[in-house]
């Protein structure tokens, strides 16, 4: 190529260019005119592309983690009542919201429960509540109340968790014996200790179960001793006018749903009769003393037995009665 050619050339181009300066001047305006090259991408060293082989890279990862932690993310609407519970079977209602720890970006996965109401319950558990208020309310005295629940703690405790705080021992025992005393459905007394239907349900089944397994072998107990027998018989005398008495029999019907199994057995007839309603029930016999404490009980035969039937499978009958045990000794009917 010639000279006069590339003079021509650039003189084209660049009009305003005089041969002999400095060609740095016309490559920095080249430079400037035009856009800035495109990024080149920094690829990872051999040894990093194996370690990394088949993995994401961390700002998907990030973006993912976070859609699917939305996605988990439950709304309070839909939660369910714990109780639980719980340790107690979800039992046991408290903040709107707990974090559990372990989740992605520090905030973890969170357990939505109800705000429940349970004023009723910490004013009768309060020491300024008088005690003939809390007698009426539970049917027992306070003093009584923490005796029960000092024997059926070990029995009915449970242990607090990450997520909740275990329902105290003492409100445990009030439910069961709240329902007991008064047969209020479960749906009040919900409201009134400020806990789950599920869980108070729950909990009257456990502490009759601690009951049952704790309480009756302490104190329903038949006066084996000639000495304890021979004391029960003496104040039933000195009451009635009634020697060798040991004990008062009643029989009573507890209403029950009519169940799936051998319904017939359990229709009590002579309820339906008195009240114009049909009713199911079963039975609870029971034996006091001249004090009116219990010393024998026998629950959970049909409510279609007559007392004389009920009596002849009960324990009281077999164990002492067929075997001679109360020789001198009568059990009244009352």
């Amino acid at each position: 190529m010639s000279t006069s050619y590339t003079e021509a050339a650039i003189s084209s181009f660049f009009p305003d260019f005089q041969f002999g300066e400095d060609l740095s001047y016309l490559f920095t305006n080249i430079h400037e005119d035009q856009p800035p090259p495109p990024p080149v991408p920094a690829f990872p060293a051999p040894g990093a592309m194996a370690d990394n082989r088949g993995k994401r890279p961390a700002e998907h990862a990030l973006a993912e983690g976070e859609l699917s932690g939305a996605k988990r993310q439950r709304s309070p609407t839909s939660s369910h009542e714990n109780s639980g519970g719980s340790n107690d079977g979800g039992d046991h209602d408290t903040n709107p919201e707990v974090a559990a720890p372990g989740g992605r970006g520090g905030g973890g996965r969170r357990l939505w429960v109800k705000e429940r109401d349970s004023k009723w319950w910490e004013d009768m558990i309060s020491p300024s509540c008088p005690d003939a208020e809390f007698r009426r309310a539970f049917r027992m005295s306070r003093a009584t109340f923490e005796a029960i629940c000092e024997e059926l703690g070990a029995a009915v405790a449970k242990e607090d968790t990450m997520l909740r705080q275990a329902i105290p021992v003492r409100q445990r025992v009030a439910v069961c014996i709240w329902r007991l005393a008064t047969g209020e459905p479960l749906r009040l007394v919900s409201k009134r200790f400020g806990l789950g239907i599920s869980t108070c349900h729950k909990l009257v089944l456990e502490c009759c179960a601690a009951i049952k397994a704790v309480l009756m072998p302490k104190t329903v107990q038949w006066p084996e001793a000639p000495d304890a027998a021979a004391g029960v018989a003496a104040s039933f005398k000195a009451s009635s006018g009634i020697p060798g008495v040991v004990g008062a029999m009643y029989t009573t019907h507890i209403p029950i749903i009519a169940p799936k199994a051998n319904v017939a057995a359990y229709y009590n007839r002579r309820h339906t009769e008195r009240n114009q309603k049909t009713s199911y029930s079963i039975t609870v016999q029971g034996v006091v003393d001249a004090g009116g404490a219990f010393t024998d009980v026998c629950i959970g035969w049909p409510g279609s037995m007559s007392d004389a039937d009920v009596l002849e499978r009960s324990a009281l009958y077999a164990q002492r009665g067929a075997a001679g045990l109360l020789q001198g000794q009568w059990v009244v009917l009352s």
